[in-house]
C-alpha cells in the first residue's frame, strides 16, 4: 500500500491520540489540521479544550479511544504512565478498534519491548516511534521520527507521519527506536552541559560571548547547544526551549542504565547524569533546560552571561 494511498484511507478514518501535552498537542493539531478525524484523551481538560476549538473529538477515557480508533498514537511522559495507557486496566489492550499503537513517547527500549510483546498477544502491533525537535517541530511538523516496528504496520502509518515531520525507518522491532532516541538525548544533554560549561568559562576569562559564538560555530566545536539553544534561549536570557530539566533526567538515565546493559562502560554519560541530576535537586526539575547554565554560572560565582 502506497503512503498517499494509507493516508487517504485514514482520513476518513478515526486516529487516535492519547497524551496531548507540550509535545502530543501541538502532533494532534497538525493531524486535524491534514483533514484527519483525530480522537483525543488527556488528563487535563484544557489541553482537550485546546483540541475540541480545533476540531478533534474529545474523550472521557483511554479505552474510548480504543474503542474508536484503529490506529492510536501515545506521547507520554514517564514509562509508568505509558504501561498503565498501554496494558493497564482500561488501557489501549482492552480496545476493539485499536490495531497498531504508534508510541511517540520516549520510555526506553526495554519497557517498549514489554508492552509491545503483551500488545501483539492481543493481536495489536507496536510501532515504536520517538520523535527529536522539541516542542517548535513538533508545532512546525518538522520532527526527526526514528520508527521501528513490523514493516506492514509501518507502511500503514506513513502517510501520518509525513504530517509529523521526516521519518526515520531505523529497524523492524520495538525498542530501536528508543534506543536511538536515547542516545540522541544523551548527546544532545552532554553537549549542552559542557557548552554551559565552556561558555561560563570564557566570560571568567573576559571573552565576549557572542564572539565565542561566532568562532565556535566555525569552527570544531560546534554542536546542538551552539548552534541552536544558547543563541536562541541563553544568550537572549529567555531559557524557554521548552524541555525540563525532569524530562533530560529521564532520558538520561535511561540512556546510560541500556548503554549499561549493552556492555559500554558510559564514562563521561554517567558523568553528564551527575550534572543533570545535581541541577534537578537544586530545586530545577520543572525549569526549562537551558536554565542548567544559570546552575554552572551560580557554581563559578559568575553573574550572569551578559545578552
Amino acid at each position: 500500500m502506497s503512503s498517499s494511498h494509507a493516508a487517504s484511507q485514514q482520513g476518513s478514518q478515526p486516529v487516535g491520540f492519547v497524551g496531548v501535552g507540550t509535545m502530543g498537542r501541538p502532533m494532534a493539531r497538525r493531524l486535524v489540521a491534514a483533514g484527519h478525524n483525530v480522537v483525543v484523551y488527556d488528563r487535563d481538560d484544557a489541553a482537550l479544550a485546546q483540541l475540541e476549538a480545533v476540531g478533534a473529538r474529545a474523550t472521557g477515557s483511554v479505552r474510548e479511544v480504543a474503542d474508536s480508533a484503529r490506529i492510536v498514537f501515545t506521547s507520554l511522559p514517564t514509562p509508568a504512565i505509558f504501561r498503565q495507557v498501554a496494558v493497564g486496566a482500561g488501557g489501549l489492550i482492552e480496545g476493539e478498534a485499536i490495531r497498531i499503537m504508534v508510541d511517540l513517547s520516549t520510555v526506553g527500549s526495554r519497557m517498549e519491548k514489554e508492552v509491545a510483546d503483551a500488545l501483539l498477544a492481543r493481536g495489536i502491533e507496536t510501532v515504536d516511534a520517538p520523535v527529536s525537535g522539541g516542542a517548535a517541530g513538533a508545532t512546525k511538523g518538522t520532527l526527526a521520527i526514528m520508527a521501528a516496528g513490523n514493516p506492514a504496520a509501518l507502511e500503514e502509518v506513513r502517510g501520518l507521519f509525513e504530517v509529523l515531520g521526516k521519518v526515520f525507518v531505523v529497524g523492524d522491532k520495538a525498542g530501536q527506536g528508543q534506543l536511538l532516541k536515547l542516545l540522541n538525548n544523551m548527546l544532545s544533554s552532554t553537549a549542552f552541559a559542557i557548552t554551559s560549561e565552556a561558555f561560563v568559562a570564557g566570560v571568567r576569562g573576559g571573552l565576549d560571548p557572542e564572539v565565542m559564538m561566532s568562532v565556535i560555530n566555525a569552527g570544531s566545536g560546534k554542536n546542538g547547544a551552539t548552534l541552536d539553544k544558547f543563541p536562541k534561549h541563553v544568550l537572549p536570557r529567555t531559557f524557554d526551549f521548552g524541555f525540563p530539566v525532569a524530562s533530560v533526567c529521564k532520558d538520561i538515565g535511561l540512556a546510560v542504565d541500556e548503554c549499561q546493559a549493552l556492555g559500554v562502560p558510559m564514562w563521561i554519560g554517567s558523568v553528564a547524569r551527575q550534572v543533570w541530576n545535581y541541577a534537578a535537586m537544586q530545586d530545577g526539575t520543572a525549569r526549562d533546560m537551558t536554565e542548567l547554565v544559570k546552575y554552572v554560572e551560580r557554581w563559578s560565582s559568575v553573574d550572569g552571561l551578559p545578552a
